[in-house]
């Protein structure tokens, strides 16, 4: 009994997409979503291969982006709207490598949440 081997399904972008940068302080992830919010591809500082303190500069953001747009090219992806979640140093770099690589951005959205009030203080201290 020889196993057959299974076929991976070869995933198709289409050619307009959504990119969500989430930069943090620590890292930044960068997940490219179809319009019905399914990712089809996502990238990392890490999953490039970056580790530690290196993975919170925007130079990790930029290899990041290049390499999760170099999938979605390859898949069909030619143009984007891109969400911007967040306060870290890969927000800018993430954005000027995108352009770099030729995809076309139609808009880019600033989601990151704004506290309307902060957060509760700490109970007074008691001596």
């Amino acid at each position: 009994m020889a196993k057959s081997k299974k076929k991976r399904k070869r995933r198709n972008a289409g050619p307009r997409g959504i990119v969500h940068i989430h930069a943090t302080f620590n890292n930044t992830i960068i997940t490219i979503t179809d319009h019905q919010g399914n990712t089809v591809c996502w990238s990392s500082p890490g999953a490039v291969g970056l580790k530690g303190s290196r993975r919170s500069t925007s130079f990790a953001a930029r290899l990041a982006t290049e390499d999760a747009i170099k999938k979605a090219m390859g898949m069909g992806l030619r143009e984007a709207d891109a969400f911007i979640n967040g306060p870290g140093p890969g927000r800018e770099a993430s954005l000027r490598a995108m352009e770099s690589m030729g995809l076309k951005l139609n808009s880019i959205t600033d989601v990151t949440a704004v506290p309307h009030n902060g957060c509760r203080p700490p109970k007074k201290r008691r001596v």
